[in-house]
Parts: structure tokens; C-alpha cells; sequence
């Protein structure tokens, strides 16, 4: 069946919600597995590190986002003790500002970058640069000059241009750069799925099939002042099992092979990326961070036997699975709307005071989320909403479908579970919205780690003639 040209919201109307979704026992109860540890409801109201979400909104405002402390670190954590004797990259790209990147110092993980910015943020933090990896398919020269000028651990090529101007960069400056190549597998892991072959025609990476990545470590190799680390592969997003880890390990463990035997050179390192997927839903089953690091060291070392090949250290690089669960979003409800539509059914719209300029990923792609009322109990039945934003777009919809309490008003907050991954990094001024805070929780204490933005900050870059 096409898809509709204006987008998934104007196909087939259902106001029923998708098969997975279950009428609560308890409209007011939360579902833990989707919310950060320390989130519970007391008396109605939700708390997060001990903190009452209608007090933080009467402090801070909304829409806020809420980052529970205690859990972003026993995440991190988590994954530094299951992949013991590995190396552990958090991924800025998920959500970084300068108080997170200390707290990933501090839990002794790396740090992941893929723009000039992020490792301004690293750098402002006081982060080890020996302990970053910068990423990105288009790196500028003035990037890759202020990587090497700090230091950076290891710089993840992506083209021959990058190459050759990196190797530039390091002979006017007289430095050295340690360098991974990424390559491209030819898999694909989302979710449960894996498919070979048709993942080539993408931007990243050197393609394993064509020759061209063992073009690369030649040319690396032939290059003054380049120090080849090893091989990097990024499969996939929201992954819930290894068996697509397992297919990309295989692939690039034969290049593995092939360098040593062509080249002469076993590489020290290997790194399989991240994309570990959350629960967003009760239809979403992840793995937790020892189990994955049981089977993926497993797959490496299985590989790596069976081609006589000495075992690389390997790393990884969560980001949605540390960050993701570790925040939500508080919204108050604007307006309710019943809207009768074809054969009688009825579809309830709640607006919020945000929407996509601060959680782009439902319209773009098509996401599903929860949501809870979080400043009362409620004794009305449940009652099937869709919630929505406040911006000039018929696909402006955070929770596509979810039950809250069919009494919910006006001035009612509304929590949305699973938001500290790609939400405030992805968030814009569309209709120029302002962003939203993100407010760190713990032990009954909120403080701003990154502030609300202001129509001072909005009205700044506007270059207006003189008058």
C-alpha cells in the first residue's frame, strides 16, 4: 500500500491505537521499564530524584526536560562494569552538554563526538582528550586541525578526502593521529531485523565487498603521521539482540584476516558500535548492558579463533541507552479536542505547550512514546488520547496514541517517558519556539544543566538592518 504523501498521520484512520497497546489496569499507575529508577507517583504526582514535577514546573517552567541524575550515572555505570577489559564510548550525539560530559568522566567511560561543537563541549568540560573519539562523515579541515592540535584519542575516517586531509593536517602541525577506519558491512540491524546487501548506498563508511576499506588502511599505512588503530562498524538504531552484531562482527573480523594476511599488520582495536535500543513502549524488550556485553565479547572472541586472529580490544558506544531512559519531558495541557470523524468514532487531541521543535523524532521517524498524567490521581475511566504540539503541522504529534484519564483538562501536566536521546540535541526554534530546559534531579535537589532559552537568545542572531 502507498504510504500517504503528506505523512503517516493522513493514512488510514484507527482510532483504536496499534495491537500492542493494552487499556490500563490503572490509568494512574506508571509502567517502571519505561521510566527512569527514581520516577514514581506519590499521591498522583509524579517524582523524579525525589523531586515533585509540579513543583519543578512551578521553579522551571515548561516544557521541561527532567534528567535523573542517578540514573544517567547507574546506566553509565553499568555498561563500564559489563564491558570490563573493553573500552566504553558514551555517544554525545544522544544528549551532551558540559555537566554530562563530567558526569561520564566521573563513571569513567569515553566520550563519542561528531562535530566541531561537541568537542567544544568536551573541551569546556575538562574531559580527557585522550579519551575522545570524533566522528563524522565530513569532518572540516578546521575540525580536524583542532582534533589534533587536543589531542583526541582516535579520529574515525570516513572518505579518501578525509584521509588525505587529515594526513595534511598532521604534517603541517607535526602531530600524530590516531586513527579507526569505518567500514560498511553490508548489515543492517533494526530492532529484530538484519538484511545483507542492500546497506551499501549510505554515507558513511568504506564499503568491505568493493575493496574500498582495504584501499583505506592502505593508504592510511602509506601516510606520515597516521597511526592505524583498527576497524569500526556501526550497524543500526533501537538493536534489542546481538544476532545483527554478530553478522557485522563476522564481515569485518575477514577484513581483519585479509589485512594481516596481505598487509603484514594485526589491529590492536575493534570497535562494533552502539545503536542498544530502549523501551519506548511495552512492546519494546531491551537487552541490559552485561548481557550484551557477554554475547558481543563472546562473538569477537569466537570470530577471532576461528581466523587464528589475536583478540582486539573492543569498544562500543552506547548513547540512546544511557541517556534515552534517564530523562522525560513535562508538558501542561493547553486545549482538548474531541473530533468526530468518519462512521462516528471519536479521536481525543490533547495539546501540550511543546511538541516537535522539542521532540522531532515521532514526525521524523514515525516514534512511538508513552505518556502519564503526572499532577493528580484520577478516578475517570481511561480514555484513548492522541498528544500533540502546538506548532503549525498536522504531524505535530508527540504520542501518537496512549490512554490517560478522560477527565484530563486544561492546566493538567502531562509526562512523556524515554526523552534524554535525541530530543533536546535534535530540538529547534520551529515557529520559533524557545527550547525547553533540561533539569537535573537528585535527592530532592533540581538544578538547570542547560537553561530555557529566552526571546533575548532567539532575538540575538537576527541580524536586523539598522534602523
Amino acid at each position: 500500500m502507498r504510504a500517504h504523501e503528506a505523512g503517516w498521520a493522513h493514512a488510514a484512520v484507527s482510532v483504536r491505537g496499534p495491537a500492542w497497546l493494552r487499556e490500563p489496569g490503572d490509568v494512574n499507575a506508571l509502567v517502571p521499564e519505561l521510566w527512569s529508577q527514581t520516577a514514581r507517583k506519590v499521591d498522583g504526582v509524579l517524582e523524579v530524584g525525589g523531586v515533585r514535577l509540579t513543583d519543578l514546573v512551578e521553579q522551571h517552567g515548561s516544557p521541561a526536560y527532567v534528567l535523573d541524575e542517578a540514573d544517567f550515572r547507574a546506566r553509565a555505570r553499568a555498561f563500564r562494569d559489563g564491558f570490563a577489559g573493553c573500552d566504553v564510548f558514551y555517544a554525545g550525539k544522544a544528549f551532551l552538554c558540559t555537566t554530562v560530559a563530567r558526569w561520564i568522566d566521573e563513571e569513567g567511560l569515553n566520550l563519542d563526538v561528531c562535530s566541531g561543537g561537541e568537542l567544544a563541549v568536551a573541551e569546556r568540560a575538562g574531559f580527557p582528550m585522550k579519551r575522545v573519539g570524533f566522528h563524522g562523515n565530513n569532518k572540516t579541515l578546521a575540525e580536524l586541525e583542532r582534533a589534533v592540535e587536543l589531542g583526541v584519542g582516535r579520529i574515525i575516517v570516513d572518505s579518501f578526502h578525509e584521509i588525505d586531509r587529515l594526513a595534511h593536517v598532521t604534517r603541517e602541525l607535526g602531530r600524530t593521529a590516531r586513527v579507526m577506519v569505518r567500514v560498511t558491512a553490508g548489515v543492517e540491524a533494526h530492532t529484530h531485523e538484519y538484511i545483507a546487501t542492500a546497506h551499501e548506498d549510505q554515507k558513511f563508511g568504506f564499503s568491505i565487498s568493493s575493496g574500498d576499506a582495504l584501499d583505506a588502511v592502505r593508504q592510511i599505512r602509506a601516510a606520515e603521521g597516521l597511526e592505524l588503530l583498527g576497524l569500526h562498524s556501526h550497524i543500526g538504531s533501537q538493536i534489542f539482540d546481538s544476532s545483527g552484531f554478530e553478522v557485522a562482527a563476522r564481515r569485518v573480523l575477514e577484513l581483519h584476516a585479509q589485512i594481516s594476511s596481505e598487509i603484514g599488520v594485526q589491529l590492536p582495536e575493534l570497535d562494533l558500535g552502539g545503536g542498544f535500543g530502549i523501551a519506548y513502549t511495552t512492546q519494546d524488550d531491551p537487552s541490559d548492558a552485561a548481557q550484551l556485553a557477554t554475547e558481543m565479547t563472546k562473538i569477537v572472541r569466537d570470530e577471532c579463533r576461528a581466523r587464528d586472529l589475536e583478540v582486539p580490544r573492543l569498544s562500543v558506544e552506547p548513547g540512546r541507552a544511557i541517556a534515552g531512559p534517564a530523562v522525560c519531558t513535562v508538558y501542561e495541557v493547553g486545549t482538548v479536542k474531541a473530533v468526530e470523524l468518519d462512521g462516528g468514532a471519536v479521536r481525543t487531541y490533547v495539546s501540550v505547550d511543546g511538541g516537535m521543535s522539542d521532540n522531532i523524532r515521532t514526525a521524523l521517524y514515525d516514534a512511538d512514546y508513552s505518556c502519564t498524567l503526572a499532577n493528580r490521581v484520577s478516578d475517570a475511566p481511561a480514555l484513548m488520547t492522541r498528544l500533540v504540539g502546538k506548532h503549525c503541522e498536522a504531524g505535530d504529534i508527540v504520542v501518537k496514541d496512549e490512554f490517560l484519564p478522560g477527565d484530563v483538562a486544561p492546566g493538567d501536566l502531562v509526562a512523556v517517558p524515554g526523552t534524554g536521546a535525541y530530543c533536546r540535541s535534535m530540538a529547534s526554534n520551529y515557529n520559533h519556539a524557545l527550547r525547553p530546559p533540561v533539569v537535573a534531579v537528585k535527592d530532592g535537589e533540581s538544578r538547570v544543566v542547560v537553561r530555557r532559552e529566552t526571546l533575548d537568545d532567539l532575538l540575538r542572531l537576527d541580524a536586523a538592518p539598522e534602523a
